[in-house]
């Protein structure tokens, strides 16, 4: 293990998609959904391709006999990329960022209701208490009659959209990464974005206004593979479980960039929101790490020397984001 490079590693990835996020922010659809997701995934695939070509891993990276799986991986994908750059066009990024946290208790339902995971008192209340904090961030939009616009209405929808999306790749990357290399799993959902992007053209594309929105298009898709990659790296040099709070840096880069370039400020409630289900969210994650921990100390030594041999270990990093 090596935490330096790891959390570095992790930092620079939050703030690679707090990048991307406040670009798409600054754009703040001035272009469709589908065209801003088109370069996401376009320019993504230059440091994605040359990161795995460098490291040898794109050979049969888009050979696969799950090409099912990888669909269904690649639908939650497409809907959350829409959904992000959506709620992005419509709220402030930080409030877009606290809702984003509910995504690992959202995996958790999703779990238990697809994956037939046991899901005790412990992970069920975390859930209940993030959620509680969802509806804390929510509180000022209720009292502000005036700024619960319309826009700002599909904004959060957009942004509870994604958080759900996030879940559920979760549970398909789960399944994906006990067959499947992580250059495909990356390729695959990277190629179906751009495909499913592509289409909307006919409805509503624009040539770029300028040559600033020229280079925040691109911009979206290179600090989103930059991202991905460093996300995924990150987990190369530590176990998820130490990795976990540091996801939450992305809060603070959220509130940085909202406030230097768009002069967004959070409001106290979003902040303890934030907290309150980042708090569940890391407790889920832990949680999540000690069960796996006791199984392990639980398991005969002869079943542990199997495991060893032939099975991919249960706590292993999943090593892909979505977004």
């Amino acid at each position: 293990m090596h935490i330096v490079r790891a959390v570095s590693f992790k930092v620079i990835s939050t703030l690679m998609f707090a990048i991307m996020g406040a670009q798409v922010r600054y754009l703040a659809g001035a272009y469709p959904e589908g065209q801003v997701a088109f370069f996401r995934s376009l320019f993504a695939l230059i440091p994605v391709l040359i990161v795995f070509g460098w490291r040898g891993q794109l050979r049969g990276a888009l050979t696969t006999k799950r090409p099912s799986d990888h669909l269904v991986r690649g639908i939650f994908s497409v809907v959350g990329t829409f959904c992000t750059f959506a709620a992005l066009a419509r709220i402030p990024i930080a409030d877009f960022t606290a809702i984003a946290f509910v995504a690992p208790l959202i995996t958790v339902v999703l779990a238990a209701v697809f994956l037939k995971e046991k899901v005790h008192a412990y992970r069920w209340s975390a859930v209940v208490i993030g959620f509680g904090g969802v509806v804390l961030m929510l509180t000022p939009y209720f009292g502000a009659h005036a700024a619960f616009t319309s826009s700002v209405i599909l904004g959060l929808i957009f942004a509870l959209l994604n958080a759900l999306s996030s879940g559920g790749a979760s549970i398909q990357i789960r399944r994906l990464t006990a067959t499947e290399t992580t250059s495909s799993i990356v390729i695959f959902m990277t190629l179906l974005v751009m495909l499913v992007s592509l289409l909307t053209a006919p409805f509503g594309w624009r040539m770029p206004a300028s040559t600033l929105d020229v280079v925040l298009l691109i911009g979206v898709g290179i600090t989103g593979g930059l991202g991905q990659i460093f996300f995924n790296d990150s987990y190369r040099f530590a176990p998820a479980s130490f990795l976990a709070p540091f996801d939450y840096t992305a809060m603070l880069w959220a509130f940085l960039l909202g406030y230097w370039f768009f002069g967004e400020v959070p409001t106290l409630y979003v902040i303890i929101g934030a907290v309150v289900v980042a708090g569940a969210g890391i407790f889920v994650i832990l949680r999540e790490r000690y069960l796996g921990l006791k199984r392990l100390r639980d398991t005969p030594v002869a079943a542990i020397a199997t495991i060893a041999d032939g099975e991919k270990d249960p706590d292993a990093p999943v090593l892909a984001k979505i977004s």
